[in-house]
Formats: C-alpha cells, structure tokens, sequence
C-alpha cells in the first residue's frame, strides 16, 4: 500500500507544533519512516523554554545521499475566530485541507515523506542514502535547530551530497519556482538622542525625530543598490519607530529605530555598517546602534541539484521555472555550507496567513515530482 501524503498532512496539522513545541509532529514522521527501515536520532538541544526537539533519520550508508531537509513548527494561529476552519484540525473541503502549516511546509514534508516510501518500495535495489533533517526551531530563533543538527551531522558523517528543502517556493502554480540562493540579512537598531522639553517650548528642546528623520534617510530610498546577476537590489526597511512616550504635551529625549537591510553579494555586513555609521556620523553624534547579521547571501551553483529538480518538474508539469534568489531567509543558510542546497515546495500565498491551506491536487503532483527527482538522483545506483 502506497503511502497518501494527505492522510500524512492531516496527522502533522494536527499537532499544535507552535515554535518551539513539538506535539508530535516529529513522531508522526519517524514512526512511520522507521517502519520502512529508516534509522532515527533523536537529537535535543538549548534547555528550559529555548529547548528545541529535531530528529534525523537516514536510509543506507552509501553514496550518493540526498538529504530532505524542513521544520514541523509553525507560527501562531492568531485569532481562532477568524479561521473558517480549526487552525489545527486538519479539516478537507473540497479540494483543500485547511489547518496551520498547511503550505509552511508540512505539506512538503508529507509529500517527500510519502515520496520517498513509495519509491524504495519501487526501487528494492536502491544502494545510495536519503536522509531527513527536521527541526521544531525554523520559525522561531533558529538557534537551536538546523545549524546544530548539521554541526553533528558533520562530526558524525551523515552530511550528504546534496540537499533539498521543501519551503513553500512557488508563486502561482506547482514547478514555477525554484529556491537557488538567498540574500543576506542584517538587522538594526539605532537610538538617536535629543533634549528632552515642552512641546509649547520647542526651542528648549531638541527633537530626536527630526534628527531621526535625516539619519534613516539611506534606509527610506528602499533599494540600496541595483542588483546583480544573480541577486535582486539589496533593499532596507524600517520595521519599527518607538519612543515609549505616553504624553501629548512632551518632546521625548529619545527615539528608537529598527530596520532591516537583505544585501547580494555585492554587499557584506561590515561594508553596510561601514556605509550606514559614516551616514550617521555626518548627521548626529549622539546615538547608539547595533547591528545583528543573521544570514548572508549563498547561491547553488549549477549542477546536478538544480539539473535534476529542473527534468522533474518539466516531467510532470508544463511550468516554466524560475531559478530564483528572492525571499527571505530559510534554513537553507546554513545547510548551503556543507552542501548544495536547492528549495523546492508547495504554493506559498496563504502560508502564515488565516485559513491557511494547500490544494490536494498541488499535494499530489508535487508527492509526483519529489519521486522523480528521486529517479533522477539515484538513477546510476538503482540500475
């Protein structure tokens, strides 16, 4: 009996895997590839509240491996009453299963789950390896997850050839994009400092705002550079302006700015920072900033990876692809430092939105697709 990526998608919605909790989701995926002969390792790191549950699982000892890579936690609900449907109940309407993580990526999960049974029961000669990472930690910090998975991984020589997440990449239809690369990306927070006073006193005071104003001036013309060949503009935005001011009638002495730079490779976080403290240097010097890179720019480049997802999709679909390096950041950060890394999915316009779903037929086709990525990879060993 083949397995049915729908009935698998159902059980992980099910569980209320809100980063960093777990639920079950992960037991869902290993009960059921254990059964079909995969060795798992449960693998635990951070304790208290930052504790993160990942596991590994990997089929054979041979090369080449294929590493399925993706995380079962999902964000919050958010208001339950704005769902049509229980945002972890799994419920099927029509050709859609509604429910949290639908799309944000437990339906890739499920289709690559299902995908890799139904082929090694196909391919009984199969000698090569495939292996899973799976974390509860993508949608939260990203700490205790993928990167200390990998980091064992490598002590413990389980990383494989290739890589490929299932992170929702496409924007209109199944196999019209394809994830190669991403930017970068350095967040921000500058405190600029006045005087503090009456606002019927202005000129007692001095306004951190209009000194604000002129010191984010970069940050506010969006595009920063025009792009690369491989990369779109490096583009910055202010993400939040604070004060803590409660009063009408006060000028605060201070005002707080966080923003977000995604940078190609045509930028790095100390040439940006460099840029950015210059620009505030000539504007005003009383003020504090901090920055914090989490991500800098990778790109796959082509080979295998990219050749193999790319002769799947056509098989099955009348896509054209797009080899893409937009977006934001994935996992695929730091799986790109020990191997080719490729991101591959569902549709992702209702992911992390209410009445989050994913279509049944896009279920399937990419169940479809994921299979004959496997043909493409293991075709020499399975001869």
């Amino acid at each position: 009996m083949n397995s049915d990526p729908v009935d698998l998608l159902v059980k992980l919605i099910k569980c209320k895997s809100v980063t960093p909790n777990d639920d079950g989701a992960l037991a869902v995926i290993e009960n059921i590839l254990k059964k079909n002969n995969f060795k798992s390792q449960r693998l635990t790191f951070g304790t208290g509240q930052d504790k993160v549950e990942n596991l590994f699982l990997r089929l054979g000892s041979k090369r080449p491996h294929l590493c399925f890579a993706g995380h079962t936690d999902v964000v919050p609900a958010g208001d339950y009453n704005l769902w049509e449907h229980s945002p972890f109940g799994g419920d099927i309407k029509g050709n859609k299963i509604f429910g949290r993580g639908a799309v944000d990526m437990k339906g890739a999960i499920a289709s690559f789950a299902s995908a890799v049974i139904n082929w090694i029961k196909d391919n009984k000669k199969f000698t090569g390896s495939i292996s899973f990472l799976l974390t509860g930690d993508e949608e939260g910090p990203a700490i205790n997850g993928t990167s200390k998975v990998l980091k064992w991984m490598d002590e413990n020589n389980q990383i494989p050839d290739m890589c490929i997440v299932g992170e929702p990449t496409n924007k209109e239809e199944i196999g019209d994009t394809v994830k190669i690369g991403r930017r970068g990306s350095l967040n921000g927070k500058l405190v600029v400092y006045g005087k503090q006073g009456h606002v019927a006193y202005p000129h007692q005071a001095l306004s951190p705002f209009t000194i604000m104003q002129k010191m984010i001036e970069p940050l506010l013309k969006g595009e920063l550079d025009k792009g690369s060949k491989s990369f779109p503009p490096t583009n910055a935005s202010i993400t939040s302006i604070d004060t803590g001011n409660d009063a009408v009638n006060v000028i605060p002495s201070k005002v707080e700015v966080k923003f977000n730079i995604r940078f190609n490779e045509k930028q790095n976080p100390e040439k940006l920072e460099k840029f950015l403290r210059s620009h505030f240097d000539r504007v005003h010097k009383d003020y504090k900033v901090e920055f914090t890179c989490n991500a800098n720019p990778f790109i796959t480049k082509p080979g295998k990876l990219i050749n193999y997802i790319s002769e799947a999709i056509k098989l099955k679909t009348n896509s054209s692809i797009d080899l893409s390096t937009t977006g934001g950041t994935s996992d695929a950060r730091f799986i790109s430092l020990y191997c080719p890394v490729i991101e591959f999915g569902l549709v992702g316009k209702t992911m992390h939105q209410v009445n989050e779903h994913a279509l049944i037929k896009d279920l399937k086709l990419l169940t479809e697709i994921y299979y004959e990525f496997l043909n493409k990879t293991f075709i020499e060993v399975t001869r």
